[in-house]
């Protein structure tokens, strides 16, 4: 008589925890979902900037606790639904976040608890990538360079340990043993291994340019915001795509290229001649990233202004850079106290986006815009469209 063999479901992996190991990950989770809220506040927060070199940041979180019913003390507290009250007794009202005789004024009052978490960058652009990416990145026909890719593809039943799938290894031996009597637990046979299989795709090879105005006319805090949406853009990018080409550029009347370091301290004075920027990046372009092979962007931050007379000259090089790139994106950083008028390069570039151009432009103000910026210029298509 053989004993009747029994399968029982799953049980869910949150239940394999204990009481303490379960709060532990649901802290955790919350703590995240906290974290990711909190995204466009730091984003603006200066210190990632400076704390780039450690590779995190402190971020002050709401402290949780568990839900638990507070009596009020009647001594304390009176009123309705508290204690002694008549119809018609007018409530005094309820006292605001903030309000006090000052901010170290002393009281009674429970606070918020809050507590510092250290996040890293790293976890930072992982939450602020998850949507966004390099708009019309395209396959170029021409490239020559191929992306070597692993992708799971069958089963055998050899293989390394660490590929063995036990989900599927179970299913061979519970049918082995259905048409079996007096069969053992498992065998050899069952053993089911996940193959790896290498697959060839062309390389989405591209080349960022980020341009910076740091003439005269760029006030401090304005560089701050420029320099802060490109410390964002380019650390996501790197993240997210293995192959990419960063260019650095600022300019006054004359440009030059910088290296990464070099770029986020830069600072200079005189006039603004936005042509100097377009024409070295058109020839950083042509003679060292062929377009059959790389997808071109063309970042720029200024605050718009521009030397009169550079007009024609920069309006002629804006229009051969965006036959060149797939996109442009124009960050103007404008003074908080600056009206609702149109600056002389958002004409610009206005003009050019009426043609066949790519170009997306963004306007600046405060720390909180930068993110706004990011999605703006980074947002996936589809959900571009339904912005």
């Amino acid at each position: 008589m053989t004993a009747d063999s029994r399968i029982t479901a799953e049980q869910p992996w949150y239940d394999l925890f204990s009481r303490g190991a379960r709060d532990w990950i649901r802290h955790n989770e919350k703590v995240r979902a906290a974290l990711k809220h909190s995204l466009p506040q730091i984003v603006s927060d200066g210190d990632v900037l400076t704390k780039s070199g450690d590779h995190s940041v402190f971020v002050p979180v709401k402290f949780l606790e568990h839900a638990r019913f507070r009596l009020t003390d009647p001594s304390s507290e009176q009123g309705v639904g508290q204690g002694q009250g008549e119809p018609g007794d007018v409530l005094r009202q309820g006292q605001q976040p903030g309000d006090g005789d000052g901010e170290g004024a002393g009281g009674e009052g429970e606070g918020e608890v809050r507590f510092v978490m250290e996040v890293t960058i790293d976890d930072i652009m992982d939450w602020l990538w998850d949507e966004l990416k390099l708009p019309d990145l395209k396959p170029r026909p021409n490239a020559t360079v191929n992306d070597d890719d692993y992708v799971r593809e069958g089963y055998d039943k050899h293989g390394p340990r660490a590929r063995l799938d036990r989900r599927r290894t179970m299913k061979e031996a519970i049918k082995r043993r259905a048409v079996q009597e007096d069969a053992p637990a498992f065998t050899n046979d069952d053993l089911r291994f996940r193959q790896l299989k290498r697959r060839h795709s062309p390389a989405l090879n591209a080349v960022v340019v980020c341009a910076l105005d740091v003439s005269a006319s760029m006030a401090e805090q304005q560089r701050k915001l420029a320099k802060t949406f490109f410390f964002f853009a380019t650390h996501g990018l790197r993240r997210q795509y293995s192959k990419v080409e960063l260019v650095f550029v600022a300019h006054t009347v004359n440009a030059w290229e910088f290296s990464e370091s070099e770029f986020f301290e830069v600072t200079a004075s005189g006039g603004t001649a936005a042509s100097s920027a377009f024409n070295l990046s058109l020839d950083i372009l042509k003679s060292r990233f062929d377009p059959a092979r790389y997808n071109c962007y063309f970042f720029y931050a200024s605050d718009g202004d521009n030397f009169s007379e550079d007009r024609a000259s920069a309006q002629q090089a804006l229009a051969e850079l965006a036959q060149l790139s797939n996109y442009i994106g124009y960050l103007e950083v404008l003074p908080a106290s600056f009206g609702s008028g149109e600056t002389e390069m958002s004409r610009l570039m206005t003009q050019a986006r009426g043609g066949v151009a790519s170009i997306g432009i963004s306007k600046v103000a405060r720390d909180e815009d930068i993110w706004h910026a990011l999605r703006h210029f980074f947002m996936q298509e589809a959900q571009r469209a339904e912005a």
